[in-house]
C-alpha cells in the first residue's frame, strides 16, 4: 500500500517523442506541389491525336498492385520510383522522377516524346497511387489514410481519424516530415490561430502525425495498474485474519 500512496509517474515512459522539440518551421506556407520521392507509386497516363500510338505508353503493368488505391486506372500500370530515383517507362527508359514535382516529370516526358517523334501533340497525366497520411497517438481510430486527391489538411486528418480523445495534448501535436531523407520533427498547438498559417497545416504525403497523451491520462493508467497488487494484498490479509479467527 505505501509504494501505492508514494509512487511517481513518469510522463516520460508514455509518451512518444518526449525528447524532441520544435525543429523545422518557416514563416509563410510551402508549395503545396509535393515533390515525388523514392518508393512513391505513379499513374501515368498517356494520350494523343493518335490512340493507337500511345497504348504502347498505358499497356497493363502494376495495375494489380495499386487496385486498392481509390481512384487508379485499371488499364494504366503503376511506376515505382526506385531506390536510384527513376522509372521504367515504356519506349523511353529510365526516366528520373526522385525530386521534381508532378508538373517537372510531366514536362520531361511530353519533351521526350515530342523530340523523339514517337506521338503527335502528347498529353501527359500523372498522379499519385500512395498518397498516405499516418494519425497516431490519442485519436479514436489511429490509421494509415490513403489520400486519393492528393490534398488533405492537420484537421482533416484528424477528423478522419475519429479526432482527438479527451484525453489528448491539443496543445503539443508533432508532425513528422521527410525531405529530401532528413526528418523534420515540428510541435503544433491546434489552440493557437497560427495553426491556419502554418506551412505544417496542410499535409504531405508520407506525413506522420502523432497526438500526445496528458499526464491525466497517463496517471490513470498508471494507478489502474497499481490497484492490481493492492487488491491482492487486500485479498491476503482478509485470510491471513479470517485464518487467525477461525483457528
Amino acid at each position: 500500500f505505501l509504494p501505492f500512496l508514494f509512487s511517481c509517474v513518469d510522463t516520460r515512459k508514455a509518451v512518444l517523442f518526449n525528447e524532441l522539440n520544435q525543429a523545422s518551421i518557416q514563416s509563410k506556407i510551402e508549395n503545396l506541389e509535393p515533390v515525388i520521392q523514392k518508393n512513391d507509386l505513379l499513374s501515368i497516363i498517356v494520350t494523343s491525336r493518335t490512340p493507337e500510338a500511345s497504348q504502347i505508353f498505358n499497356l497493363p503493368g502494376t495495375s494489380s498492385q495499386v487496385s486498392n488505391f481509390t481512384n487508379a486506372t485499371t488499364a494504366a500500370p503503376g511506376y515505382l520510383v526506385n531506390q536510384e530515383g527513376y522509372i521504367q517507362f515504356p519506349v523511353l527508359g529510365s526516366i528520373k522522377a526522385a525530386g521534381l514535382t508532378k508538373k517537372d516529370l510531366t514536362d520531361n516526358i511530353t519533351k521526350s516524346l515530342i523530340e523523339g517523334k514517337l506521338l503527335l501533340d502528347p498529353n501527359v497525366s500523372i498522379r499519385y497511387l500512395n498518397y498516405k497520411v499516418t494519425v497516431i497517438g490519442e485519436v479514436a481510430k489511429p490509421a494509415v489514410l490513403n489520400v486519393p486527391n492528393e490534398k488533405i489538411t492537420l484537421l482533416e486528418a484528424l477528423g478522419l481519424a475519429g479526432d482527438m480523445t479527451i484525453f489528448a495534448r491539443r496543445d503539443n501535436v508533432l508532425v513528422i516530415r521527410e525531405t529530401d531523407g532528413v526528418k523534420n520533427f515540428t510541435r503544433l498547438n491546434l489552440n493557437s490561430n497560427e495553426i491556419f498559417t502554418s506551412p505544417y497545416y496542410y499535409l504531405k504525403s508520407n506525413d506522420i502525425v502523432y497526438v500526445e497523451p496528458t499526464k491525466q491520462k497517463v496517471n490513470q493508467t498508471n494507478q489502474s495498474r497499481l490497484w492490481i497488487p493492492v487488491i491482492f494484498s487486500g485479498i491476503s490479509a482478509a485470510v491471513i485474519i479470517i485464518d487467525r479467527i477461525v483457528n
